[in-house]
C-alpha cells in the first residue's frame, strides 16, 4: 500500500509499505477520506518524532475485522478517533477524558495518509463511529475537528444569551461560528488578519468581522451593551491575538485556548491587570472526548453544521505535499481533504 511518510512540511515522500496484519481484536480500515489538520504542519511539534505518517481525521471502509470483533463488519462505513481514552483512570472519571494517559499513547498503524490503517484493540472498543448513509466520506472527516470544537464551547460553558469573540477564521474557528450560530450564541464576532478568512467567517454565522491589524477591543463594547466579550475563543495561538483576546474579555468573563501557539511562547499579561478583581477564568481544551465525537457527527448527519462548504480542496495521496503547502499558507484554502 502507499504512505506518506513525514519529514516536514516541504518533505512528505510516497512510500510502499506492506499492509498492516490484525490480531482477533482489532479493525483494518481502508482510508477513504483523510482531512489535513492545522496541527499536521506543525513542525516543531513533530520535529523529536520524525519520519512518521500523520493523518488523524480519517473515515473509511472497514475490510476486515478480527473474529472476536462482534460490533462491527466488513464494509462498514465508519470514522475512527486515533486518540481514546481508557474511560477508568481518575482523569476520565473527572470528566478529563482528553488527557487521559491510555489517550496520549493511543494511535493508529500507521496514520490516515496511507491506504489502509490498523486499529488497535481499544480504538475498536472506544473510537470506531459508524457513518450515517446521509454523511459523504469527506464530510465524516469533519467529525474529529468538530468533537474538539464541542469540547471547548462544553468546557467554556457557552450560553445563548453570550457575546462571543473568535480570534483566527482558519478552519477551527469557522468550525468554531458554526457551533456558536447553531447552538444560539447571542452575537458572535470573528477577528482574524486575512480579509478572505474574515470572508468565510461571515458566511459561516459570523455577526461581526474585524481585521486583527486595526482591531481595538473597545468596539465591543458597542455590540455588547457596554461591556466586553462574553466568552473569548482563541483559535490561533499568535502572540498578537493572545493579547488581543486577554484584552477583550469582560470582568467574569472567559478566554478560551483552543489554538496551539508557538514554541516556547509565554502569557503576556499582568496578573493584577487581568486576575485581580476581575475574576476572568483562562481555560484550555484539548481532543474530543467519545461524547463529544458522537454529538459532532449528529451535528453533521442532521445538516445543522455544514462542513461540506468548508472543503476547498482535495488531492490524491501523491500531491499530498500540494495540500500541506497551502494548509501552511493558510490563504484561501480552508479544508484540505486526502483521497488514499
Amino acid at each position: 500500500m502507499k504512505c506518506a511518510l513525514y519529514y516536514s512540511n516541504k518533505d512528505i515522500r510516497i512510500i510502499e509499505k506492506d499492509i498492516p496484519k490484525i490480531n482477533d481484536d482489532e479493525v483494518l480500515l481502508k482510508v477513504e477520506a483523510s482531512g489535513i489538520c492545522g496541527s499536521d504542519v506543525i513542525e516543531w511539534y513533530r520535529k523529536d518524532k520524525v519520519p512518521l505518517v500523520l493523518g488523524h481525521e480519517v473515515t473509511g471502509i472497514i475490510a476486515e475485522v478480527g473474529k472476536n470483533v462482534k460490533k462491527y463488519k466488513t464494509d462498514d462505513r465508519i470514522c475512527a478517533a486515533h486518540h481514546v481514552p481508557c474511560n477508568t483512570c481518575k482523569y476520565c472519571l473527572s470528566g478529563h477524558q482528553t488527557v487521559c494517559e491510555t489517550l496520549r499513547t493511543t494511535n493508529f498503524d500507521p496514520g490516515g495518509f496511507s491506504e489502509y490503517l490498523r486499529l488497535p484493540e481499544i480504538n475498536v472498543k472506544n473510537g470506531i463511529y459508524l457513518l450515517p448513509d446521509s454523511v459523504s466520506f469527506e464530510e465524516g472527516t469533519f467529525t474529529e475537528p468538530l468533537a474538539c470544537v464541542v469540547r471547548g464551547q462544553r468546557l467554556a460553558c457557552v450560553k445563548p444569551a453570550d457575546t462571543v469573540i473568535v480570534f483566527g477564521s482558519g478552519l477551527s474557528g469557522l468550525l468554531h461560528i458554526s457551533l456558536l450560530r447553531t447552538t444560539g450564541a447571542s452575537k458572535i464576532i470573528a477577528v482574524d488578519i486575512n480579509e478572505k478568512r474574515l470572508e468565510y467567517a461571515k458566511k459561516f454565522g459570523a455577526d461581526y468581522t474585524f481585521n486583527a491589524n486595526n482591531f481595538d477591543p473597545e468596539v465591543i463594547k458597542d455590540i455588547n451593551e457596554g461591556f466586553l466579550s462574553d466568552i473569548v475563543i482563541l483559535s490561533t495561538g499568535a502572540d498578537s491575538a493572545i493579547l488581543q483576546g486577554l484584552k477583550s474579555v469582560r470582568r467574569g468573563g472567559t478566554v478560551l485556548f483552543f489554538g496551539a501557539a508557538n514554541d516556547g511562547a509565554k502569557l503576556p499579561l499582568s496578573i493584577n491587570e487581568i486576575f485581580w478583581r476581575s475574576e476572568v477564568t483562562l481555560l484550555s481544551s484539548y481532543a474530543g472526548s467519545i461524547l463529544d465525537h458522537k454529538t459532532a457527527l449528529e451535528l453533521i448527519s442532521s445538516g445543522r453544521i455544514n462542513v461540506k462548504d468548508m472543503i476547498t480542496d482535495r488531492f490524491p495521496i501523491e500531491n499530498i505535499v500540494k495540500g500541506f503547502e497551502l494548509t501552511v499558507q493558510a490563504q484561501d484554502s480552508l479544508k484540505v481533504i486526502i483521497n488514499p
